[in-house]
């Protein structure tokens, strides 16, 4: 097995549902690359949005990766319970200029014209001071330079903040601290060195990259995986009703999230024991063979009824 020094990696779900086949590729990925690095895996449970959080679903994920085997290193990290870092970030951000406080309102943004990710770029109303009579709602960092990275598995990825994203919510209206600040802070704190996750979440990267540089902190390795659709090529999600991998035996899901991210597991390995089954995925991991693709859609939507396989 190759070896990275001081490899340290994550999964950090959010508790907006019960864990789906999206899930398992992402946790399957990002565990199989710091075991194949003798590293270690942390986990974390982002629940920073509040208002996406359902009740229950924290304690639901977590009996759901121990059911299928998962053996995380330290203790568990909630968002929830590290306002006081974000904050002060932010107040490092404010105070070094590089952020500022914005006064728009959603409707006002509306016509504005498409970042990469599909959300408003910010056209700049507030970033040389509030309009007169009015008061912030949410704070941004101002979007400058260009960002260039070698994703492992996307390869070559380069954006431009000014002209793909615009400058960028860190705080948002609703008092809530934005995903992007969060991350960078956690990852930094938790030490972490590789963070593999899903192709969602690619057009992010830039700007977490850019706060990383702004707050001091280290760069992480990245490696995107593929993002498991159903055929409408629609992300698997709660909203997308996407089937809960507890419904299936683990071997079997295991064994297709393995063919999922280009693995050759033989098809005996989906009637194996769990134990068997994570023991060739251990030896047989190759990040080299996933495929270099943003989503695709998901085996259980290619195959025929669960029952009538296994």
């Amino acid at each position: 097995m190759s070896e990275v020094a001081s490899y340290v990696g994550r999964f950090a779900p959010s508790p907006s549902g019960a864990l789906h086949f999206g899930s398992l590729v992402a946790a399957v990925g990002s565990y199989l690359e710091a075991v194949r690095h003798h590293g270690q895996w942390l986990l974390r449970i982002e629940d920073v949005d509040t208002p996406r959080t359902v009740a229950g679903a924290a304690d639901a994920i977590l009996r759901t990766l121990d059911r299928f085997g998962f053996q995380w290193d330290g203790a568990l990290v909630w968002q929830s319970q590290r306002t006081e870092a974000y904050v002060a970030a932010l107040e490092r951000l404010r105070r070094d200029g590089h952020a500022f406080p914005c006064a728009c309102s959603r409707r006002e943004l509306a016509d504005s014209t498409l970042a990469r990710d599909g959300s408003r770029r910010y056209p700049g109303t507030c970033r040389d001071g509030l309009p007169a009579g009015r008061s912030a709602r949410a704070w941004r960092v101002r979007a400058e330079g260009r960002i260039c990275f070698t994703d492992a598995i996307q390869g070559e990825i380069e954006e431009d903040l000014a002209r793909d994203v615009g400058d960028y919510v860190i705080l948002r209206a609703d008092g809530l601290f934005a995903y992007q600040l969060a991350v960078v802070v956690d990852d930094a704190d938790a030490g972490i060195t590789h963070v593999v996750r899903g192709a969602d979440l690619l057009d992010s990267t830039a700007r977490q990259i850019h706060l990383q540089g702004l707050l001091g902190m280290q760069v992480p390795a990245y490696a995107h995986l593929p993002v498991a659709t159903n055929p409408a090529g629609e992300k698997l999600s709660k909203q997308t009703l996407a089937r809960a991998i507890d419904d299936r035996p683990p071997a079997a899901a295991l064994y297709d999230a393995l063919v999922f991210l280009g693995q050759t597991p033989p098809p005996e390995l989906a009637r194996s024991s769990l134990h068997t089954a994570w023991e060739w995925a251990k030896y047989n991991w190759h990040i080299e063979q996933i495929p270099r693709l943003r989503h695709a859609v998901a085996p259980e939507f290619n195959m025929e009824n669960e029952n009538d396989r296994h």
